[in-house]
Parts: structure tokens; C-alpha cells; sequence
């Protein structure tokens, strides 16, 4: 819904609430549906279209919808590495403070990537490059991420990209997925439990009110990661994505 912010441009303010429902709609809208989501006159919403076209922001498609362009992928690759970078001394802490592997990730493309890394000291530890991607459903931060959207986002999410086995214990009906993206929001953190790949335990938090949906995580062999350590491990991940969403996300004066 479109709103008066004071001390913002208007049509700037608009502009990325338009590219923000492109992206919450897998990237693809018509401009009858934008106008709609944004309560704001058709020609309003085509006016600005057409400047995020020029820009290479958005591009139409053959069938007259609107798509995300091109040009925000530069932009997204540089701002990703630059936020990984920023986070880069809290996840080291975190290796300090518990001795496994501290991942960070960001959603991009129904998808999550991996944005930032700190390697457990242990011989037999978890690695994730930096830049893989993976699927949310059968991964820990991206069922944290996929608690802090709507369960019809969700739904939406999962009809383009589908649930994936990546092991026998991966969940593969959407049912199942909603029910433990309930009982996350309700604990306050996720769990994989060798849903992407087995004999590994993953616990982690999403990142409140991030501009791109991005979640903490510390993974290692399930033989190490015990209740003992899951007790340790939540308050430290939220404490750290706390203080990682106050520096980041917070609106400047």
C-alpha cells in the first residue's frame, strides 16, 4: 500500500515499492496488479515503470507484465558482498563463542545464497562456499527466512521452485513445511536436521526487518551439536542478528 512518508521523495518511495512487489511476486507483475498492491492509479504506476525501464531496473515482457531487470544484479551482487564483509567480525565471534561453523545467507531468486562464512576450528567441520545457493525448504536459514513471510508467499515460492528431495529426511509436501514454519515462528529459530545433508544439525535465526530477507546460522556434525550447545547457540545467534539488523536496517535520521 502506498503511504506518505515525511521527509521522503514520493516518487522515489514508489518506485522501490514497486521493484519490492515485483520481487515478492517472483519478479513478474502486470501493471493492473502493481497499481493494485500499491492503491495507486494505473498511469501513475506505468509513468514509473516506463523510467525503471529506461534505467534497465525492469524490462517488459512479450506478454505486456513487467520483470525485474537486469541491472539489479550488479547492484545486488556488490551490496551482497559488502553486507557479508560488514558481518564478517560477528560471525568470527561466533566461532569463538561455540566452535561450529557460522554461516549468514540472503534470499535472492526463491532461492538462499550464501553471502559470508566463519570455519569451525574442528578437523571435521561444515563448509559452505560463498555464493552457492540452496533451496529454503530443507535448509535452516531458509526456513528461518521463509517464517518471517506470509504462509501465501510462501506457497507461492515453493509453486516456482518446487521441494526438491535432498535427502530422506527432507520435507517434500508444503503442508508439512507450513506447519514447521509455524512452530519456528513460535520458538523464535530453525531447525535442519539433516534435511540438506545428512548426519549435519543446523540451527538459525532470521535477521529482523531486513531489506532482503537473510538469516545466521551454526552447523556441524549432529554428534556435536547438542542440547547443550542449541542452548548456548539461539541466545548468541539473536543477540548477533540484533545487533547485525541495528546497524544495517536502521532508518537514518
Amino acid at each position: 500500500m502506498a503511504s506518505e512518508r515525511t521527509g521522503y521523495v514520493q516518487s522515489v518511495t514508489r518506485a522501490f515499492d514497486l521493484l519490492e512487489q515485483l520481487a515478492n511476486a517472483g519478479g513478474v507483475m502486470g501493471l493492473s496488479d502493481l497499481a493494485a498492491k500499491l492503491e495507486l492509479p494505473v498511469p501513475t504506476i506505468h509513468r514509473l515503470m516506463r523510467t525503471l525501464v529506461n534505467h534497465g531496473f525492469a524490462y517488459q515482457l512479450p506478454s505486456r507484465q513487467y520483470a525485474l531487470g537486469p541491472r539489479l544484479i550488479r547492484l545486488g551482487a556488490i551490496a551482497t558482498q559488502t553486507t557479508g564483509a560488514w558481518a564478517q567480525p560477528i560471525l568470527d565471534a561466533l566461532v569463538r563463542d561455540l566452535g561450529e561453523t557460522v554461516n549468514m545467507a540472503s534470499l535472492e531468486s526463491d532461492r538462499m545464497i550464501y553471502i559470508a562464512q566463519a570455519a569451525s576450528p574442528h578437523a571435521m567441520r561444515m563448509f559452505t562456499e560463498i555464493g552457492r545457493r540452496v533451496y529454503c525448504h530443507c535448509t535452516g536459514v531458509g526456513k528461518a527466512v521463509l517464517a518471517t513471510l506470509p504462509d501465501d508467499q510462501v506457497r507461492a515460492m515453493i509453486d516456482r521452485v518446487g521441494m526438491p528431495s535432498q535427502t530422506d529426511r527432507t520435507m517434500t509436501d508444503i503442508d508439512s513445511l507450513l506447519a514447521d514454519l509455524s512452530l519456528i515462528r513460535r520458538r523464535g529459530y530453525a531447525i535442519d536436521e539433516g534435511e540438506q545433508e545428512l548426519g549435519v544439525r543446523c540451527y538459525s535465526v532470521a535477521v529482523p526487518n531486513a531489506t532482503v530477507p537473510t538469516a545466521m546460522s551454526v552447523s556441524g556434525p549432529a554428534v556435536r551439536m547438542t542440547p547443550e550447545l542449541r542452548e548456548r547457540a539461539i541466545p548468541r545467534l539473536q543477540e548477533a542478528v540484533r545487533g547485525l539488523a541495528e546497524a544495517l536496517y536502521a532508518t537514518p535520521a
